[in-house]
């Protein structure tokens, strides 16, 4: 006679069949993804076809109201729904991205029509045409006999640091200590970096566009779902308290602000600024303030550094100050907790930022940039001139090196546009590049009067002959 199972062996049974069960379930839960993906596929190519944007802010929102209102009626966890939501959503987007043209990919064409002998006018990337300042040249020659040459901290040359704080304490009104500070190769790994560290996989991140497109590319890398919050020329690039607040919800972590604004060289009015920020800290977000364009900055601006808010990371640059894009050098300051963790990642992928690029950017320090500050609005100042000639649509910059301006021609494609202008011997970047704006196009200020001069007059031809 067969005898009865123990409790042991009983509960063993039972996990087994439980196990059974949720492996069925994941098994089919795999093979509607299959379905889902095929579906997203086909939505791509339609997209693709007939010109829309990949991502639809307002269905996915009502996707997300459908699930929330589930959630309630089945008594499940609204965070985990809204998160998984989230996975499914970016690997859609991944699905339905495809290479689009960007300042970068019609630099890239630029250059290629260069090494054919070419020649091109760049108003497409922020590259200034000037060199970095002298005591760069003399540092270049400093760090061999001085010997930072070797391993070193990941957060960076310690003196490197403290001369940082000090500046930026001067400069920025803040009260800034060398523990604060992170050195980068360059603000894009900084941004990435603090995406990366300081979110998780199917988490939200807020972006205000037009935007660089960096952010939502390192948002991606790092599984994190972005909703964007859409500027119009009409209403001064200016961002509603309240479109933020409906964007935010239980998996938002963070909200990206950047001014001077990269394209459009925006600077938030300071009560709109106060607003958000306290909205971010009432909602307890991450503010990650890319500040690369603080010394282009010909309005009234202030730093997210004078908040003392201890979840804000500001991102800086010697890019643009100091000319030194080659350098690849920059570097983020916050509370002293998110510096190392930041740090960790950094040990993690580069071990060290070069000494000999860090000893150099010290140096840099020293210079007075305020002339680059000068000749830049002079040179926007003359495009701004060209740019009504040529009847474009824009707002004055209030501070970085671009113009950010619509074409009044109906049914215009910057992308279209950008290419028909290198083959005339002109680089400018596609408004589509910066989010949903096709009809515009970005001009950078950074080459001498006369030749943006000769760039705006092959652009002006240009639009005539398309309207």
């Amino acid at each position: 006679m067969q005898g009865k199972l123990s409790p042991f062996c009983k509960k063993l049974s039972d996990i087994n069949e439980l196990r059974t069960k949720m492996d069925e379930i994941t098994i089919e839960m795999i093979k509607m993804l299959k379905t889902r993906t095929e579906i997203a596929k086909e939505i791509g190519q339609v997209k693709k076809n007939s010109g829309k944007i990949v991502t639809d802010e307002k269905r996915e929102e009502n996707l997300r109201e459908k699930i929330i209102t589930i959630c309630k009626e089945i008594n499940f966890n609204e965070d985990i729904a809204t998160k998984f939501l989230n996975f499914l959503l970016i690997e859609s987007v991944k699905i339905q991205s495809s290479e689009k043209e960007t300042h970068l990919s019609i630099f890239l064409k630029a250059k290629e029509l260069e090494s054919e002998g070419k020649k091109i006018i760049h108003m497409e990337v922020g590259e200034p045409d000037f060199l970095p300042p002298q005591i760069v040249k003399n540092a270049l020659e400093e760090v061999y006999e001085k010997k930072y040459l070797k391993y070193g901290p990941a957060k960076g040359i310690p003196q490197f640091r403290k001369k940082l704080a000090d500046y930026l304490s001067r400069n920025f009104n803040a009260d800034i200590k060398f523990e604060n500070i992170i050195v980068n190769p360059g603000a894009r790994f900084g941004v990435f970096t603090a995406i990366n560290t300081l979110l998780s996989p199917g988490d939200e991140l807020i972006v205000i566009e037009p935007a660089w497109p960096a952010y939502k590319d390192c948002a991606l890398k790092s599984e994190v779902k972005v909703r964007t919050i859409n500027t119009t020329l009409e209403n001064n690039w200016e961002p509603s308290l309240s479109q933020i607040e409906k964007t935010i919800n239980s998996n938002t972590k963070m909200i990206v602000l950047n001014y001077p604004n990269n394209p459009t060289g925006k600077i938030l009015p300071k009560k709109l600024q106060d607003e958000i920020v306290n909205l971010a800290i009432r909602k307890n977000l991450y503010i990650l303030s890319d500040e690369i364009y603080s010394q282009y900055a010909h309005e009234h601006w202030k730093s997210i550094l004078c908040y003392n808010y201890e979840k804000s990371i500001v991102t800086q640059s010697f890019s643009k100050s100091h000319a030194m894009t080659g350098f690849r050098i920059g570097y983020t300051i916050a509370h002293q907790d998110i510096i190392e963790k930041l740090s960790k990642f950094m040990a993690l992928c580069l071990t060290n930022v070069s000494e000999p690029i860090q000893y150099i950017a010290m140096r840099a320090l020293e210079a007075n940039t305020e002339d680059n500050s000068k000749i830049m609005q002079k040179r926007l100042g003359l495009l701004a001139r060209k740019a009504k000639e040529a009847n474009l649509e824009f707002v004055v910059p209030d501070g970085a090196m671009y113009i950010f301006a619509r074409v009044k021609k109906e049914g215009f494609d910057g992308i279209k546009f950008a290419n028909e202008l290198l083959d005339k011997g002109l680089a400018v970047a596609p408004g589509e590049g910066f989010g949903n704006y096709k009809n515009f196009i970005r001009l950078s200020a950074c080459q001498a009067e006369e030749v943006l001069e000769d760039g705006m007059n092959i652009l002006t031809e240009c639009v005539r002959n398309n309207q």
